[in-house]
């Protein structure tokens, strides 16, 4: 535990966190943004028979939609937390990692399993090519840190200018095909990876970064009290399983909603 001294003597300790209890964390943040989206938005409010000025009539006129679009809101703000924490964690796991390809294949393979289940509990369609899900946005980072990691041992002009250009190919890439955590989830693998020594500025970046979404910037706290203990109590295929299988199970509910 670190320790320090604060007003009156007042003894302050900063909490021992554990990467499988951030894992954990990230993942029920994630089920609760989750639940805002399939089952307030698009079960109970049903958000897609709704124009802008329509929406703002109704919510104006019927207090009980307001109470269940606020509600809907603050679960969905949940979403900060979860990118932030998983972008901490897919870096960790890259630079750890024993067999890059094994890591990448599994989460190629899960976001293809995935996609439908999305789909379905986000867009509320069987299959929208109009959007996808967040484990290609992470697949996305993997091939980013791939090719960084490539010139970790570079320095000077040109190494700095390919480290940005293979930055801006990822953002292409995942707001090209619009996936989901897209435009942040790049900027903060980036930012945690290519700063991983600077902490200081690695974590003031990355807080800029995660005002993106209104409780980004929160994840910090327990980025910093995180000791990088993995004791796996937790397979982490049951993580992989979890993700298309919570929005399987969402987008059925919101079906009959």
């Amino acid at each position: 535990m670190a320790a320090g001294m604060g007003r009156r003597g007042v003894v302050w300790k900063t909490p021992t966190v554990t990467a499988d209890g951030l894992k954990l964390f990230a993942a029920v943040m994630m089920l609760i943004s989750n639940i805002g989206i399939a089952i307030v938005q698009n079960g109970i409010i049903h958000l897609e028979q709704y124009t802008q000025a329509s929406l703002s009539d109704a919510l104006a006129n019927d207090p009980k939609l307001m109470t269940e679009a606020g509600v809907g809101v603050i679960m969905q703000m949940m979403e900060g937390l979860a990118v932030v924490l998983f972008a901490f964690l897919l870096v960790e796991g890259f630079r750890n990692t024993s067999n890059f390809k094994k890591y990448l294949l599994t989460v190629i393979v899960f976001a293809i399993v995935s996609e439908i289940p999305y789909d379905l509990a986000i867009c509320g369609a069987l299959l929208d090519p109009s959007s996808q899900n967040a484990l290609a946005t992470m697949a996305v980072c993997l091939v980013m840190l791939y090719f960084l990691d490539l010139l970790k041992e570079g320095n000077g002009f040109l190494p700095g200018i390919l480290r940005i250009l293979i930055v801006l190919c990822a953002l292409f890439w995942v707001t090209m095909f619009r996936m989901a955590y897209g435009l942040g989830m790049v900027l903060l693998v980036a930012d945690l990876y290519l700063l991983y020594n600077r902490n200081v500025l690695k974590t003031l970046l990355g807080v800029v970064i995660g005002l993106l979404y209104i409780t980004g910037p929160l994840a910090f706290y327990g980025i910093w009290c995180c000791n990088g203990e993995r004791k796996d109590r937790i397979p982490k295929y049951a993580y992989y399983i979890f993700y298309p299988a919570h929005l399987l199970v969402l987008g059925i509910i919101a079906h009959f909603l």
